[in-house]
């Protein structure tokens, strides 16, 4: 079977020639109709560099990462192929990857995933045969000729291999211990978990810069100082400061989410003015098609850089 050829630069080709990597985020749908993923893809697939999908996200079951992959390719996007090791052994994943790679998928975001018991599917086995840093070992493995078993494949797979931090963890230093172990692992580029605070990010980023890695700034989308106070109480590793909270709450009747475009955008622009970052991750969760409307704002068209 021949290979898909890459419609647009894939995220290692972006970040390597030294652009500003611009990635959005696409949630499948939790059933067959996927009218308005399509939709969504269509949105962005011109206004960022490539879209993660991302893979039973919180253990809630829903379309497949690997489907939604390669409906991106087709329509002529660039997908980051997010994989977790919650419902898959090793060798499922190793099919996966082989299948993801024959049809053109060069990204792999490497994740551990969440725990069963915070989804819809309460009584269904947790598999974690993996977790991430051994996921990314195991991809090098593949890249060698070989699968975890020790047997050799008829041929090799290449893959940009990716994983995330959280660099508003209390304590950091576990973190950073984690950090380090993917790094060894494989880890090629890094997205972090959502930040909000700029000068705790910018500290974070002067230990990440003693690695030869690239990293991506993640971004949540704020809609209203009670989204804010939620994820602040009930989201490990997230940390929205308090005047974004109040910048929120003064928003007027109606505008919260005007207003949070408008914090985004300005961190997006301060994250590139400053270089704190090779990239901006946006996750607009539930409001995919404001983001076109983000970038605008943050004066970042990727067609331009």
């Amino acid at each position: 079977m021949s290979e898909i050829k890459h419609v647009k630069p894939s995220i290692q080709e972006v970040l390597e020639s030294g652009k500003f990597l611009v990635t959005g985020e696409i949630g499948p749908p939790k059933g067959p109709d996927i009218a308005e993923m399509t939709e969504h893809i269509e949105l962005l697939k011109d206004k960022v560099h490539a879209m993660n999908i991302t893979d039973n996200q919180s253990s809630v079951m829903r379309y497949p990462s690997i489907g939604t992959a390669l409906l991106i390719k087709e329509m002529g996007g660039e997908p980051i192929l997010q994989v977790t090791c919650r419902d898959r052994n090793r060798m499922a994943i190793e099919a996966d990857l082989l299948f993801a790679y024959t049809r053109g998928v060069r990204s792999v975001l490497c994740l551990t995933g969440d725990s069963i018991p915070v989804g819809d599917h309460k009584d269904a086995k947790s598999v974690f045969d993996l977790e991430s840093a051994q996921l990314l070992n195991l991809i090098r493995t593949m890249e060698d000729g070989k699968d975890t078993g020790g047997n050799e494949m008829n041929g090799s797979v290449s893959f940009f291999k990716g994983a995330i931090v959280t660099p508003e963890a209390d304590p950091l230093e576990p973190q950073l211990m984690k950090f380090k172990k993917k790094v060894d692992a494989g880890a090629q580029w890094f997205q972090t978990q959502a930040i909000y605070d700029m000068d705790h990010f910018a500290k974070f980023m002067k230990v990440a810069r003693e690695y030869d890695i690239k990293l991506q700034a993640g971004l949540v989308l704020l809609v209203s100082a009670g989204m804010a106070k939620y994820m602040n109480a009930n989201v490990p590793g997230v940390m929205v400061p308090q005047d974004l909270i109040d910048e929120m709450a003064s928003a007027e009747k109606g505008k919260a989410l005007d207003t949070g475009i408008k914090i985004m955008a300005r961190q997006i622009r301060q994250i590139r003015e400053e270089g704190l970052a090779d990239g901006v991750h946006i996750m607009a969760i539930g409001k995919e098609g404001v983001v076109p409307r983000i970038l605008e704002e943050a004066e970042l068209d990727i067609s331009a850089l």
